[in-house]
């Protein structure tokens, strides 16, 4: 029952920690920090001094956007055949174009191995995820990704989808349901508004 944004609140009046990257989500990507990490690993097993720390953390990051396909589908009653999901922000993060380790890759070809169309917009990444996700109907904006589907799910928090015309996403869903894999928007608001909601770490 607890509120991750609250215990990262928490975490973060720690000086030597600090507040400004902890924000709950589908998982760590970019080209920087999964590299890093897996070099960091190699070079300690080299040397005969692995560091499970590390190693613990890459695989959990692998395993949780893995499992982000399948919060999906719960959200969405769990089964996906002959569904439409609509993703919104394929990057790893906003205000970039770079896909390298972006959960969309794991998260999109999973909906569509449980059966479910996947129709996508993100704001400059559509280029790059076209050469990389095979099976993606990509769309000219978020309103077009929405409409037809079945839930919209936000995996980048490009600025723009902090400000979408939530009445207007419910009418062209044919569910109202959203799963914010960033927890951009309020639950109780979304709930507020008719909306089947589901967000990370969030009851």
């Amino acid at each position: 029952g607890a509120d991750v944004q609250q215990v990262a609140r928490g975490i973060g009046l720690d000086k030597r920690i600090g507040a400004k990257f902890l924000h709950a989500g589908p998982g760590y990507g970019g080209s920087c920090f999964p590299k890093d990490t897996l070099a960091l690993v190699r070079t300690a097993t080299d040397a005969g001094a692995p560091l499970r720390l590390i190693e613990t953390t890459v695989q959990i990051n692998d395993a949780r956007k893995k499992a982000m396909a399948g919060k999906v589908a719960a959200a969405m009653g769990g089964d996906l055949k002959g569904k439409t999901v609509a993703l919104l922000g394929l990057t790893f993060k906003p205000n970039t174009d770079d896909m390298r380790d972006a959960p969309s890759l794991d998260v999109a070809p999973a909906l569509i191995a449980m059966g479910a169309t996947v129709q996508a917009f993100d704001p400059e990444g559509m280029h790059e995820a076209a050469r990389l996700l095979d099976g993606v109907v990509f769309k000219d904006g978020p309103y077009d990704a929405v409409e037809g589907a079945h839930a919209v799910v936000i995996l980048t928090e490009w600025d723009q989808f902090r400000a979408l015309d939530l009445d207007r996403i419910k009418l062209l869903l044919r569910e109202p349901v959203m799963v914010d894999l960033r927890n951009v928007y309020r639950p109780e608001d979304m709930r507020a508004r008719g909306f089947r909601y589901a967000s990370i770490g969030r009851a």
